[in-house]
């Protein structure tokens, strides 16, 4: 069994000087600086969270501005192509009125370098025809 004698009184107040004692000189600046960094956490965590904000709201106009960018390459794509396509049929057209002209002016010559030989054959022919019609007779026409 415990006994309440004068030694328990005194260890009962030495623990409690003790316990004064350590509270201000131990205690208190412990969770002062406890406090302190909680406190640097905090902002550090808000400040990490703004950042992050901040990142995540210019992320969002960058790919925005990307969208746009590709919207409006892929318009410019698309205009060049029907230029790029329309300049081909004019050329292409050119080209074949080119060779039509061409072709038409090739068939002339040969209709008319065929007419020629015809009119040099015919003459031809009938030098020929005169020359073997002179020999078998034997005489001049």
């Amino acid at each position: 069994m415990i006994e309440l004698n004068l030694a328990f009184f005194a260890q009962v107040i030495n623990f409690g000087i003790l316990a004064l004692v350590l509270n201000c000189f131990l205690y208190r600046p412990i969770r002062k600086v406890l406090a302190a960094r909680r406190g640097i956490i905090n902002d550090a965590r808000e400040t990490a969270a703004s950042a992050d904000l901040e990142v995540q709201e210019k992320m969002a106009l960058y790919e925005a501005k990307l969208r746009d960018a590709k919207a409006d390459a892929a318009a410019k794509r698309a205009e060049s192509l029907k230029a790029a396509q329309a300049e081909e049929a004019g050329l292409l057209e050119k080209a074949r009125s080119e060779a039509s002209t061409s072709l038409d002016g090739v068939r002339n010559r040969i209709a008319k370098e065929t007419a020629d030989a015809r009119i040099l054959l015919r003459q031809q022919a009938e030098a020929l025809s005169t020359d073997i019609a002179e020999k078998l007779l034997g005489r001049s026409l």
